[in-house]
């Protein structure tokens, strides 16, 4: 009965919002209630759809804001309608700089799957702060993390051995990744070794440093054109990849991991 219930409303949805001119700050108060409806159903299922995965894979328990994880979601469709994912992407990594060192605030989630993967400790740059990240930088040599939505890359041998190149796709916020040398690598300073005898982990330049049991683990689940967002307490902060009706009309348009699927 759920099924053959949500088939027609989606359908009715599609409808709706392919006919729909494209929204621009002017063109607001020329709507007509049709693609007002439109935009606040296709808004309202795509909610209803993170929420689900937000459910299924008990995120809440982990620690992981809900607020949080939607940005996150957004992002990822943003991104995968202008073709920087891989075409069989599922999986979104997410960094909460707005939580302490000592909590494990790196999340790995399959969208697909509705599962949490994995949720683990990560380390922010020196200059953001000491437990917390309180200051965040785009410039070479700030030793500071970079907010914002990050598409990953190729995997490496670098000084800190096995590590993946991270792409910052935030103009402004984070684009200079490559050429500060943001990736993800292994670090003998994150871990509950490092949380007891500094009350806190220890502290990268910039990098979203992990623990090196689980490096590996993440690169590979990770790596080829993935999403990785980090966030944090940064008012300034600010995506293109952050808008909520646009990423709600292009989810249910996506035949590889679309909302209606997810639901039905």
């Amino acid at each position: 009965m759920i099924k053959s219930l949500w088939i027609p409303c989606v359908c009715f949805v599609l409808s709706l919002t392919v006919s729909s001119p494209v929204y621009t700050p002017n063109s607001f108060s020329t709507k007509d209630s049709t693609e007002i409806s439109s935009e606040a159903l296709s808004g309202q299922l795509f909610n209803q759809y993170v929420e689900s995965i937000y459910q299924a894979a008990d995120l809440q328990s982990s620690g992981l804001d809900a607020g949080v994880f939607k940005k996150a979601v957004v992002g990822y469709y943003n991104l995968k309608t202008e073709n920087k994912l891989s075409a069989n992407s599922s999986v979104i990594t997410i960094v909460d700089l707005a939580k302490s060192s000592c909590t494990k605030r790196m999340w790995i989630v399959d969208l697909q799957k509705k599962e949490l993967v994995l949720n683990t400790w990560v380390a922010h740059g020196s200059n953001s702060g000491n437990d917390i990240a309180s200051r965040f930088s785009n410039n070479v040599d700030s030793f500071e993390s970079s907010l914002g939505f990050y598409v990953t890359d190729n995997v490496y041998m670098g000084k800190h051995g096995r590590s993946l190149r991270l792409n910052g796709m935030d103009q402004g916020f984070n684009d200079r990744a490559n050429e500060r040398d943001i990736v993800l690598h292994a670090a003998e300073y994150v871990g509950e070794g490092s949380i007891k005898a500094l009350g806190r982990l220890g502290r990268s330049q910039g990098c979203p440093a992990v623990a090196p049991q689980y490096c590996n683990r993440i690169i590979e689940t990770i790596k080829g054109k993935n999403v990785l967002f980090i966030n944090g307490n940064d008012a300034s902060y600010t995506s293109k990849y952050l808008n909520p009706n646009m990423a709600a009309r292009l989810a249910f348009q996506d035949n590889s991991n679309s909302p209606e699927k997810a639901m039905l």
